[in-house]
C-alpha cells in the first residue's frame, strides 16, 4: 500500500484512493490516520491548473464575499474596531476587501496570482506600515495550500488571528473522489483537506484556540481573545437562490469542454 507523509503532523498516511485530475494525471489521495488530513500526491499540475486563477465554476464567489462581509462587521467592530488593521489573504479580484473598506473597515489584499479589480491602491504594499495586522481572513485558501504548516506559521507572522473558510470532510466513509464534492478534482487545485481533528492539531500547534462552525467558518486566535458572540454560521438568504442549479449547469458544460 502507497504512503506518504503528512503534511500536518509528519505521521504516516494511508492511500485512498485515485482520481483523473484535470482529466487526464492520475493522481493519488492520503489521508493521515492520525489528525484526518486528507492531501494529494505531489500536485505537479499546479501550474496547469491555475492557468486561470479564479476557476469559472466558482460561481459562489460573490455570495460567498457579500456574506462574509456582513457576518464579520460585528466582530472586527467589537474586538480591534475601525482602527485595527486587516489583510484578505488569496483577496482574488479584491471583493471583500472593497466590500470592508465601503464597511469602515482599513482592508488590504494580498493574491499573487490573481489581478486586483475592485480593490486598487489597497494591496499588502500599499499598507505602510511594518506593524502586524490586526487580523487575516483566508476564504476558500486552506484547500489550495500545498505546504500547510509553512503556510499558516507565515500567516501567524502577519497577524495573531485568522479567519478561514474551508469545508471540513463529510461525516461518512470517503473510498472515492464522488463521495465528496469539494475533491473538485476537475479544476486541480484543491489539493488539502482538513477535519475538526485537523484543524484542532494545527491550533494546537500554533498555541491558539479554535473556533468553528463544524461546516466552512473557522478562526484561530490567541486564547486570551473573548470570542463568545463570534458567530460562525452564514446569514441565510431571504430569497430563493439559483446558485445551486448554476453550479450544476456550469460544472456540466465546463466537463463537456474540457474533457467532451
Amino acid at each position: 500500500m502507497k504512503h506518504n507523509k503528512c503534511k500536518i503532523c509528519q505521521g504516516i498516511t494511508l492511500k485512498l484512493f485515485s482520481a483523473s485530475v484535470l482529466g487526464k494525471h492520475n493522481v493519488d489521495y492520503f489521508k493521515c490516520p492520525k489528525c484526518e488530513f486528507i492531501q494529494t500526491e505531489d500536485p505537479y499540475w499546479l501550474d496547469e491548473a491555475y492557468s486561470s486563477a479564479i476557476s469559472e465554476l466558482d460561481v459562489g464567489l460573490v455570495s460567498r464575499n457579500l456574506k462574509f462581509s456582513e457576518l464579520l462587521d460585528p466582530f472586527l467592530e467589537k474586538h480591534w474596531g475601525k482602527s485595527g488593521l486587516y489583510l484578505d489573504q488569496g483577496g482574488g479580484y479584491g471583493l471583500f476587501v472593497r466590500l470592508m473598506r465601503d464597511r469602515g473597515f482599513d482592508f488590504y489584499r494580498q493574491d499573487t496570482y490573481c489581478q486586483n479589480l475592485f480593490a486598487s491602491g489597497f494591496d499588502i504594499a500599499d499598507a505602510g506600515s511594518n506593524e502586524k495586522f490586526s487580523l487575516i481572513t483566508a476564504f476558500e485558501v486552506f484547500e489550495h495550500l500545498v505546504d500547510p504548516i509553512t503556510e499558516i506559521s507565515s500567516m501567524f507572522e502577519t497577524a495573531d488571528s485568522i479567519v478561514f473558510s474551508t469545508h471540513l470532510q463529510p461525516n461518512k466513509e470517503i473510498s472515492s473522489v464522488n463521495d465528496w464534492w469539494y475533491f473538485i478534482p476537475d479544476t486541480g487545485q484543491h489539493i488539502s483537506f482538513y477535519s475538526e481533528r485537523t484543524l484542532s492539531y494545527i491550533a494546537d500547534k500554533f498555541n491558539k484556540t479554535l473556533y468553528t462552525n463544524k461546516a466552512n467558518l473557522h478562526l484561530l486566535c490567541d486564547p486570551e481573545i473573548a470570542i463568545a458572540q463570534f458567530n460562525l454560521n452564514m446569514p441565510a438568504s431571504n430569497s430563493d437562490s439559483l446558485l445551486q442549479s448554476d453550479a450544476e449547469k456550469i460544472t456540466h458544460a465546463y466537463q463537456i469542454r474540457q474533457f467532451g
